[in-house]
């Protein structure tokens, strides 16, 4: 069963929530972080991203910016933009997009659960970015970013977390992109004891977003486990930050692939070979989004079609054959494109649906890429069918949104 521990929380003192609180450090790179600093000295990507504090070009795998990062984060805790909670809290994170609200409950996950699979996942790491963000963790000694889980709906949760959002919130801010960020601090023993006792009847829980900072946390708990001749298993590095969502409130969204050339062919020889198994149809200028799985939008040269996949192209009885991410693959990406490792072909990209189907048409224009694929989202019940069966998605198959911010909440290993 999951377990779920509260903690004395490091958060921003409450005037300055919404300057510390900042995007996931993996969605910006670190020009782009510099930009987003501009003017905001308390900007929680001082600490996710500190080579932005350093010179222009330097290694941001260097020991130099995890020092960085560490003496930024000591820095806001001794100047008074951060405070850490006297007690050991839980905490609510609410988030709201297009008038669609998600409440998620803030505590600690354990390092145990994820080496017995307790936390499930559905998503390969790669090794670079662990170590990069082992060592983040390590010299800087804390969970910076929390990782998104989610859970099979539990009602009387629900009930109680209703109940706590009735009081007034600790912090509660709309972010330049138009995203509402709200934060309950949940500090009385009765509510936390409902809520851990509740989580612990969890059979388990699912990583939705961020495979790289769960292994990390887990392999630096696992460490210091090992390397600690003193471990009683109480120790706050065997724990790691997390926020849990229900299954029922999250959106996944799609993730469309764009392509930079058709492998040599000319765009009849292609779509002649895309017909062999696909149902193709032009659409025209007019933007083409899939209705429902097995469905696709592509576009090139300036037109949109529709592509109907055949029956005899998936397996709607394989957790992994149905997704439309592998019939891409399996019939239009390696047979005819000739891309065979999504994770390493430099002619292949990737756009997260939050960008909309504009941007496809802005990348295929431009003369970057040749064509572009619209997909149609995996669901949430496919994603905890293939992490209950022990399989691993295709690269860039989810995309959740909102983000997380970081900042809002610190878990330290002390």
């Amino acid at each position: 069963m999951a377990i779920l521990k509260p903690f004395k929380g490091i958060r921003p003192v409450k005037e300055k929530a919404e300057k510390v609180a900042s995007r996931p450090y993996d969605v910006l790179n670190s020009q782009e972080a510099r930009v987003e600093v501009d003017g905001n000295p308390d900007s929680f990507l001082h600490v996710l991203k500190p080579e932005i504090d350093l010179p222009e070009g330097t290694d941001v795998y260097s020991q130099e910016v995890y020092n960085k990062g560490r003496e930024n984060f000591n820095t806001m805790l001794r100047e008074g933009v951060l405070m850490q909670d006297d007690t050991e809290c839980l905490y609510v994170y609410a988030q709201k997009m297009n008038g669609q609200t998600q409440y998620g409950l803030v505590g600690c996950a354990s390092v145990e659960d994820y080496f017995n699979d307790v936390i499930k996942k559905h998503e390969l790491t790669r090794p670079d970015k662990e170590k990069d963000r082992m060592t983040h963790v390590d010299v800087t000694n804390i969970n910076a970013g929390p990782v998104f889980l989610t859970y099979p709906d539990v009602l009387e949760m629900d009930d109680i977390i209703n109940d706590i959002i009735q009081n007034d919130p600790e912090y509660d801010f709309t972010a330049v992109d138009g995203i509402r960020h709200t934060l309950w601090v949940v500090g009385d023993d009765d509510h936390i004891n409902k809520l851990v006792d509740l989580f612990d009847q969890v059979p388990a829980t699912y990583i939705a977003d961020g495979h790289h900072r769960t292994a990390s946390a887990a392999l630096v708990g696992k460490s210091r486990k090992e390397n600690n001749p003193s471990h009683n298993g109480d120790e706050e590095y065997n724990y790691f930050l997390a926020v849990h969502f229900p299954a029922s409130q999250l959106n996944i969204i799609d993730y469309n692939r764009v392509v930079k050339d058709l492998h040599g062919l000319t765009s009849e020889e292609f779509i002649q070979k895309l017909s062999e198994n696909f149902e193709v149809n032009e659409v025209g200028s007019e933007q083409f989004k899939p209705s429902h799985l097995h469905e696709f939008g592509m576009y090139m040269d300036g037109k949109w079609y529709s592509l109907k996949a055949n029956e005899e192209t998936y397996d709607d009885n394989d957790p992994i054959g149905v997704l439309d991410v592998t019939i891409l693959s399996n019939q239009i990406l390696d047979p005819i494109l000739a891309i065979k490792d999504l994770r390493t072909d430099k002619r292949i990209d990737f756009v997260g649906g939050i960008r909309g189907l504009g941007e496809l048409e802005k990348r295929v224009d431009s003369g970057e890429m040749k064509v572009a694929f619209a997909l149609f989202p995996v669901s949430i019940e496919q994603l905890i069918n293939i992490s209950d069966t022990n399989n691993i998605m295709p690269p860039k198959t989810t995309w959740f949104e909102p983000k997380l911010r970081s900042g809002l909440i610190v878990h330290s290993l002390n």
